[in-house]
């Protein structure tokens, strides 16, 4: 006969009542295996010990059969609350922002590395419980729980600080469960301590929007008081877009959404187009963020000499084909952003709250996960959606 702890008091729900199945789904405040918990509380002071036989259950979005939404790949569950392994963390999921990348795997852009995968990778929660050896952060610490989940710390990449390049890489919400969940599980190392000016909404789209598009502007090269070009204007966009503007960049925003130009331009960029229109003066650097190929000879036609385009997405369709002399002569560069380093994180983290970034944000609870990646396929947003699961205790 085995028994299964529960907690002393049960996380608020999306709509801030409480909820119990069985054993209450709450914080396991203490440890896991063993471990005490702080504040001078052992395990057992915070965790009671429940019925016989009966699990703890959270509810939990996971990808049923990969395919477009209009099929309902997604399906709402009710799972046992995972546990945490060597060096990993367990958190209480707060929020968790909706990206792109959720899109391709639940349609089946990507492909499947683990049946029945829950989504998500811009997650701030709760550290409630620890795994053997993990004791980097404190239980009830608010972290960030980013797309890259783990790289192997020996290949080449890995050694010549380009972890973001191994080969044997895994990533929340693609490999491991992520944060469309009341509960997720991260190895402590690839997790972040978020800035204090950022609230858990706010935070959410820092984790890989935010990321990803910091990295996007480095590897566009843009010059000191260069003018920079944004392909598409979501989450990732929006974020760069301020980075970069204060940075004194001129930036032109071209997507095909109206709502979203407007938004551009009540951001400060100095001019807002269709995606197949061209800048108003020739760019130096720019960056594609929509997952459309058929955009890289308009964006390559934009740049003038010696200019740099950078694709940010993980997916993209294919390109067609490219005259050289139209497209890439005169020493202009094509290239790509593939995931991101933790240094990227850890300085673009701090960037942001230097800067006082302003990330938008459009609430949905999670029951409404399906809604979300809805409005993000339709293209024409303002800022990020995100999750909120449940309030900090």
């Amino acid at each position: 006969m085995t028994y299964a702890p529960t907690t002393t008091y049960a996380p608020d729900g999306a709509d801030g009542g409480t909820r119990e199945r069985g054993p209450r789904a709450g914080v396991l405040g203490g440890v896991l295996g063993g471990r005490a918990g702080t504040a001078g509380r052992h395990a057992r002071d915070v965790v009671d010990w429940g019925e016989p036989d009966k699990e703890i259950i959270m509810r939990a979005w996971q990808v049923r059969t990969p395919g477009p939404l209009d099929g309902g790949p997604l399906e709402l569950v009710e799972k046992e609350i995972p546990t945490p392994g060597p060096g990993e963390v367990l958190v209480r999921v707060l929020t968790c922002g909706v990206c792109r990348t959720d899109l391709h795997v639940a349609e089946g852009d990507l492909p499947v590395h683990r049946e029945h995968v829950t989504p998500g990778h811009e997650i701030v929660g709760q550290v409630v419980g620890a795994g053997p050896g993990a004791q980097r952060f404190v239980t009830g610490e608010r972290v960030g729980v980013p797309w890259l989940r783990r790289t192997c710390g020996v290949c080449r990449a890995c050694r010549t600080g380009r972890e973001n390049l191994c080969t044997r890489s895994h990533y929340t919400g693609w490999d491991a469960d992520g944060g469309y969940a009341e509960y997720t599980t991260v190895p402590e190392g690839y997790t972040y301590r978020l800035p204090a000016r950022f609230d858990d909404a706010t935070a959410a789209p820092l984790l890989c929007a935010g990321i990803i598009g910091y990295r996007a502007l480095r590897r566009a090269n843009v010059p000191p008081g260069g003018r920079l070009g944004l392909y598409g204007f979501g989450g990732s966009a929006h974020l760069a877009a301020q980075v970069a503007l204060a940075q004194g960049i001129e930036v032109h925003v071209l997507t095909r959404g109206e709502q979203a130009r407007r938004f551009a331009l009540e951001l400060g960029c100095a001019s807002a187009g269709d995606a197949r229109d061209m800048p108003p003066v020739p760019l130096d650097s720019a960056i594609i963020f929509a997952p459309a190929g058929d955009i890289v000879p308009y964006a390559l036609a934009a740049l003038g000499a010696g200019g740099t385009l950078a694709c940010a997405g993980i997916h993209m369709s294919d390109i067609p084909a490219l005259d050289y002399h139209d497209a890439v002569f005169h020493e202009k560069t094509l290239t790509s952003v593939e995931s991101n380093t933790r240094s990227d994180g850890e300085e673009f983290l701090t960037l942001a709250d230097r800067l006082g970034l302003h990330p938008t944000t459009h609430e949905y609870p999670l029951d409404e996960a399906d809604r979300a990646l809805r409005y993000l396929a339709h293209g024409d947003i303002e800022g990020a959606g995100v999750l909120r699961v449940a309030e900090a205790i």
